[in-house]
């Protein structure tokens, strides 16, 4: 099939192809999402032969959805089928097991829970079932919520996550681009891995890497924190790399796109990128290395003091920041990262135990490192050195930081030390109290710009005005544009009403792109269900067999909880091939939390359940029995209102007659078809 050149096919031009042509002369692609495309060089599309396609893969045109052609065969079953190609390699036990220590409980597994802080293990891993479920803040799902949940990813995210740890390529088409660039971007990777391997072992153990074995030890580097960040040492010769990759058999030219080695300009010779350096191994979220910073060793005042990677295939210096894959769990544990200037300062900082430390890679914050941070925290902590280049930094970062929406603090190191040098003069704890007493970035922002403007003149005292007005403004808080044009007025001794009538004159704010603000609160606790509408929906999800028998005999309006409600009529719910959905399915299926987290509680109890199917047709009489009950006290509330006439008491009284002979009676079949 065509793959390139791909346009859209419209219902109205579908038709007038139908409509004209009689011929075959074409060909169809269908990509994984809906969308049927053509190739842009055959123009002659038959109507008859697309016709009876799209009747053969039951497509429907529906001009009310935009114009386009759907698909509801071909695309959504491939999605599914990958979908369940990811779950299968993804063993629940392996993926939780590679995140958190497992231990054997039974039949299922048992670890303290990620999401909530607790003494006594209540997280609960089901292989058989492959879900998982903590009884202690109701969290549950399956594989893909549990790294969704635990990574902060979005499905999407999660899904490509699990689909590159299995190996799965996500694409449906059959691109010969798309197949060599996902081989590219392995081969980098594995080519990024086993370099990062050979430079370790040069640090550890051959004679040359004792120049940076000795600048660590004077840097105060610990062997933990040496193996932890995977630190290197890159041997000074030329063509150390260039020989090693032609021991590996590695193209140079690929080994170019890896940002180790560099062209000869002129000619085909190629030499190392990285000589005679300390090196930094910098990794994605994943914990893989794709690019290194390397500090120079020597005393060559003529070295540039850092050398990174250029932007390759899997490295883009302004979405990376450095220990993120170190440093993302501390994160959200904690509430709010620190971000640094550089890598030896935030390896300081893990030394001293503050583990959430993370530094940008090569370049000022950016918007995207803005919106990487926002999805693990709401608050950021600068702690750049405190010097002019320092506090430079520090606002350069501003104009992404405040539209992101996250809160930002300044730690301002005392001079003339960097975080790095204060740790090791002053102490961790002391280290940890800086943090902990970081201002408000406005309240050093404001110090700042009092700080390098005359305030004494009209001219200084406008620029300081101005300036807070549009830092505050990128924020879009009214709140805290009143409070600090207060604290400005105060701090210039002019009157705030002449401050918040400056601040008016700015433009409407402006939010980074691609960065969304959180949702205002947090859902109502939901309320339990019954104990009965509780075992009800386990025993459905336990027992294959029970939910045939269910769907005859149990009618969804005597279920009074409105999520057991929604779950028990999904399992219920035959699908075309006359099966009901398994409980992995159903999990995907549900959109709601609260609906997961009972579902994966249901199937995690282990306690044996005797003689379900009399227990089932026990819970289903006595839900029909209470929704009668129910009805019978609506009609006596009704008959007792002064308003109501006779005529309709009378029928009240035999509705009401009627539902006690209900309750007397034997559960019976559902009539499928009931007469309205």
């Amino acid at each position: 099939m065509a793959l390139l050149h791909a346009k859209q096919v419209t219902k109205a031009e579908l038709d007038a192809q139908l409509k004209s042509q009689r011929e075959w002369a074409g060909d169809i692609f269908i990509p994984p999402f809906g969308v049927i495309q053509r190739n842009i060089f055959d123009e002659s599309i038959a109507g008859r032969a697309v016709k009876q396609y799209l009747s053969a893969q039951l497509i429907n045109v529906d001009a009310a959805s935009g114009g386009g052609v759907a698909h509801e065969g071909i695309g959504r079953r491939r999605e599914k089928e990958t979908l369940e190609q990811i779950r299968a390699a993804s063993d629940i036990v392996d993926v939780i097991g590679s995140y958190l220590p497992l231990k054997r409980a039974g039949a299922n597994f048992v670890t303290l829970c990620p999401f909530h802080k607790e003494k006594t293990p209540s997280f609960n891993v089901n292989p058989h079932r492959q879900i998982f479920h903590c009884f202690g803040c109701h969290k549950g799902g399956d594989v893909f919520s549990f790294v969704q949940e635990y990574e902060n990813l979005t499905f999407t995210e999660a899904v490509r996550r699990l689909a590159e740890r299995a190996r799965i390529p996500l694409e449906f088409e059959t691109d010969p681009a798309q197949q060599r660039n996902r081989f590219l971007k392995e081969t980098l990777l594995q080519i990024h891995e086993q370099i990062t391997q050979r430079w370790q072992a040069a640090l550890a153990n051959d004679a040359a890497g004792q120049i940076a074995r000795d600048y660590l030890e004077k840097r105060g580097v610990s062997d933990e924190a040496v193996k932890l960040f995977r630190l290197g040492y890159a041997p000074e010769a030329w063509d150390d790399t260039v020989n090693w990759a032609k021991s590996k058999a590695y193209e140079l030219p690929v080994v170019e796109q890896a940002g180790l080695v560099l062209r000869k300009e002129g000619s085909d010779h190629y030499y190392d990128r990285f000589r005679g350096r300390l090196i930094f191994p910098i990794c994605d979220e994943q914990g893989r290395v794709i690019g290194f910073s390397a500090r120079v060793l020597s005393g060559d005042e003529k070295a540039a003091k850092y050398v990174n990677s250029p932007e390759t295939p899997v490295f883009t210096k302004g979405k990376v920041l450095f220990a993120l894959d170190k440093a993302r769990r501390a994160m959200l544990d904690r509430g709010f990262a620190i971000v640094c200037e550089g890598q030896l300062d935030t390896i300081a900082c893990h030394m001293g135990g503050v583990c959430n430390a993370v530094a940008p890679q090569g370049t000022a914050l950016t918007a995207e490192h803005s919106r990487i941070l926002k999805r693990y925290v709401d608050e950021v902590v600068l702690c750049f050195d405190s010097d002019s280049a320092g506090r430079n930094a520090a606002i350069r970062a501003l104009d992404d930081l405040l539209a992101s929406g996250l809160a930002i603090r300044v730690a301002s190191v005392p001079a003339p030390h960097d975080p790095d040098s204060f740790i090791k003069q002053s102490g961790d704890a002391a280290f940890q109290q800086l943090i902990e007493r970081a201002e408000g970035f406005f309240d050093f922002y404001l110090n700042h710009l009092c700080a390098t403007n005359d305030v004494a003149q009209d001219k200084g005292r406008m620029a300081v005005v101005r300036a807070m007005g549009e830092a505050l403004h990128k924020t879009g808080d009214a709140v805290l544009a009143d409070t600090y044009a207060q604290k400005t007025a105060q701090r210039l001794g002019v009157l705030a009403e002449a401050v918040r009538a400056e601040f008016k004159k700015l433009p409407a704010p402006r939010r980074a792109e691609g960065v969304t603000e959180a949702p205002a609160g947090t859902p109502e606790p939901q309320v339990r269900p019954s104990t009965q509408e509780f075992w009800l929906l386990k025993l459905l999800l336990l027992d294959d067999e029970l939910p045939e028998w269910a769907s005859a005999h149990l009618d969804l309006d005597w279920v009074q909880h409105a999520v057991v409600r929604q779950v028990i009529s999904a399992r219920l719910t035959a699908r075309p091939d006359g099966l009901r959905p398994a409980v992995t399915a159903l999990l995907a299926e549900l959109d709601d939390a609260t609906a997961r987290s009972l579902v994966t509680e249901a199937v995690s109890e282990q306690r044996e359940i005797p003689n379900r199917n009399q227990q089932l047709a026990d819970i289903v009489k006595r839900l029909r029995d209470q929704f009668v009950d129910r009805q019978s006290a609506r009609l006596a509330h009704r008959m007792s209102q002064p308003d109501a006439p006779d005529s309709e008491r009378i029928e009240l009284l035999k509705q009401q007659q009627a539902l006690r002979q209900l309750k007397k009676q034997p559960l019976v079949p559902r009539d499928p078809n009931p007469a309205s």
